[in-house]
């Protein structure tokens, strides 16, 4: 029983100082994405499909 002790509370200062890592590393900016914003510009736009209807219609005045 001893040795489930000695393992949490292992295990609980373990967690503790991964977490107090995890906090310093994103308050100094280790996570902060600094190239992809730059980049963005280039990716925003979305192909524009062409209703239906237009089509339809530019492939029977084509035809005529």
């Amino acid at each position: 029983m001893g040795v489930i002790y000695i393992l949490l509370t292992i295990s609980i200062i373990v967690a503790i100082i991964f977490f107090v890592v995890f906090i310093l590393s994103v308050r100094n900016g280790q996570y902060d994405d600094t190239y992809t914003p730059s980049i963005r510009m280039l990716f925003d736009d979305e192909l524009v499909k062409e209703p239906k209807e237009k089509s339809s219609v530019s492939t029977k005045t084509k035809q005529s």
